[in-house]
Order: C-alpha cells, then sequence, then structure tokens
C-alpha cells in the first residue's frame, strides 16, 4: 500500500455573482466528499467571473468579507475536508484586485495564499485581445503547501504556460502541481491538455487541474476539461467540456519517487547561459 490520496476536481461553471458561485461549489464538494473526498479543488475564479466584450470583471470583495471564501472555509470545517481554493478576485490597493488562491486545511483554515504571477494579456485575433493586468495586480512569490496530504505547488491558468515556476516547484518538493483555471475555449483547444501533460512529465508529478466550463456572462466560454494527470503524463481523468461536475480519482503519491527514480531530469538538470548570439547571413 503506498500514499493513497482521494482527489477531486470541482468543474464549476463560471457565475456571474457570489450567491450562485458558492451554491454551485457546496453542492459538487458535498459530492465529492460523499465519494470519499479528501482534497478537492476550484477552479480559478470560482467565486465569480463575468466578462464585459473580453474585459475580465470578478465580483471582488476584501478577504476577510468575501462570502465565497467565508463559505468555503465553513464547509472545510464541518466536513473535516482539505479544500484548494482555485482563485477569487479579492480586493486590493489602488483600484486593483487580486486573482488570489487559497489552501485550505480541514479545520477550515487558510494555510497557503498564492497571487497568481503571470497575467493574461493576449490578443487572439483582431477582436479577442484580453488585458487581465488591467484589473490585476500580479504576485511575485511562488507558493508551497506543506501539508499531511501531499506537498502541493500552487499555480493558476496563464502560469502554465510558464515551465521554469513549475520546475521550481518540482525541486522545492512539489508532489502535487495545482493548475487552476477559467480557460478560454480557443486556447484550451489548441493547448490545454499537451501542456498540462508536458508540466507533469518533465518534472515527475501529478498535475490537478480544475478548470471551469460554460459560457461566461458578457462573452466568452470557459474550456473545462478538468484534469488529473499521473506522473507519467497519463490523463486518469478528464471532466469533459459541456457539464459541471465532479472529476475524481484516488492516487498513488508514490508515483512520484518511482517517475523521478526512473527518470531523474530534476537532478541532472543544468544552469547553463547563452555564451554567444547566432548570427544568420541573409543573402
Amino acid at each position: 500500500m503506498g500514499r493513497i490520496l482521494n482527489i477531486a476536481c470541482l468543474q464549476t461553471r463560471p457565475r456571474a455573482d457570489f450567491e450562485s458561485a458558492l451554491a454551485e461549489a457546496l453542492a459538487l464538494a458535498e459530492e465529492a466528499v460523499g465519494a470519499g473526498g479528501q482534497l478537492l479543488t476550484l477552479p480559478e475564479y470560482c467565486g465569480g467571473l463575468e466578462t464585459d466584450g473580453f474585459k475580465l470583471k470578478p465580483p471582488a470583495k476584501p478577504e476577510d468579507k468575501h462570502p465565497v471564501l467565508g463559505g468555503l472555509r465553513q464547509f472545510s470545517k464541518e466536513r473535516k475536508v482539505w479544500m484548494v481554493i482555485g482563485s477569487l478576485a479579492i480586493t486590493g490597493p489602488g483600484g486593483k484586485t487580486f486573482n488570489r488562491g487559497f489552501v485550505i486545511d480541514d479545520a477550515g483554515n487558510i494555510r497557503n495564499r498564492y497571487d497568481k504571477i503571470h497575467l493574461f494579456d493576449v490578443r487572439l485575433s483582431e477582436t479577442e485581445v484580453y488585458r487581465e493586468s488591467e484589473l490585476v495586480s500580479s504576485g511575485d512569490e511562488a507558493v508551497l503547501a506543506e501539508t499531511p496530504l501531499a506537498i502541493l505547488g500552487y499555480s493558476i491558468c496563464y502560469d502554465l504556460r510558464f515551465p521554469g515556476l513549475y520546475r521550481d516547484l518540482a525541486r522545492g518538493g512539489a508532489e502535487i502541481l495545482l493548475v487552476p483555471a477559467a480557460f478560454t475555449k480557443k486556447t484550451g483547444e489548441a493547448h490545454w491538455h499537451i501542456l498540462n501533460r508536458a508540466r507533469a512529465i518533465e518534472n515527475g508529478a501529478f498535475v490537478v487541474a480544475p478548470c471551469s466550463v460554460g459560457p461566461v456572462s458578457g462573452g466568452g466560454e470557459c474550456y473545462g476539461h478538468s484534469l488529473i494527470i499521473n506522473p507519467w503524463g497519463e490523463i486518469i481523468v478528464d471532466g469533459g467540456g459541456t457539464n459541471s461536475g465532479v472529476v475524481q480519482a484516488v492516487v498513488d503519491l508514490e508515483e512520484v519517487i518511482i517517475a523521478r527514480t526512473k527518470i531523474p531530469s530534476l537532478s541532472h538538470d543544468k544552469k547553463f547561459f547563452l555564451k554567444d548570439k547566432i548570427k544568420v547571413e541573409v543573402a
């Protein structure tokens, strides 16, 4: 018998208000706990998300007054379960917010906070343009959560495209890489599965990636396909791109040691610097 852990991704829909976001999260959390869930994970902006065209407008509150945070902390306490609140919009200084995730223990306490480092400022087409930095202040600290269940490495959505962050988390001991997201359908169809599998393979770690699913009030659509991936890069479960629900799997954390023993790339990794620029002569 290895180190067995029952993990659940709660694949919620992007809700426009706190009340409906919390109601859906609690219903799915109850279902996951009923199926033996020990670590429940939620998507990015699981406390509410809407847009004005392609401008993000998640409802925000200060941390100590956020109703979704308070409701989920109470659930963790009552049901004695660990929870990863993918992220909430938390009021910050200067009229901006933080895209902040939380690790909640089985007594309802906040054990860790993570402010999203890489913000989604992209142009997908002439008309589809996102500027998360207009609303959000970025974080600048990577976060490892050392829990009795596992060592968790935190990231959020667009962070997925920056492999150096995950390398540092894995070197720090992360056994599970968390990727809560509200990936757009367009980018999700192109890159979601392959990027999550790559992060698992590169680092010999489990990847747990809860992603919201369905249309966003005001425009846009989230991709869904919440994933749990093993350290060999195999997808254990996939939540699909249509419905909300619980995506759940029982994993053995000893697989992390096995994968890192077979392919010890973390210990083989070397720092190097580009010595010379390559000059290309054009005829």
